[in-house]
C-alpha cells in the first residue's frame, strides 16, 4: 500500500527531528493545520505542497500516492 500525505509528513518531521510548530514554522501555516494533516482531517494545500517539495525533495505525486 502506497503512503500518503499524513505518512509522508510525520516522516519528514521524524528525519528532521521537528515537531509540528517547527514544521509549521517552515511550511508557513498555523501549527493546528499541521496537526490536521497528520490526523487526516485537512490535505495541504498548493502553497504548502511546493515548499514540500522544495525544503524535502517531495514531489506532489509522492504526496498523494500517484503513480
Amino acid at each position: 500500500m502506497r503512503k500518503m500525505y499524513k505518512e509522508i509528513i510525520s516522516e519528514i518531521m521524524v528525519k528532521n527531528n521537528l515537531s509540528q510548530e517547527g514544521m509549521a514554522k517552515i511550511l508557513g501555516v498555523n501549527q493546528t493545520t499541521v496537526g490536521q494533516w497528520l490526523n487526516g482531517k485537512k490535505k495541504p494545500g498548493y502553497d504548502s505542497i511546493l515548499l514540500l517539495y522544495e525544503k524535502f525533495g517531495v514531489t506532489p505525486n509522492e504526496l498523494f500516492g500517484i503513480e
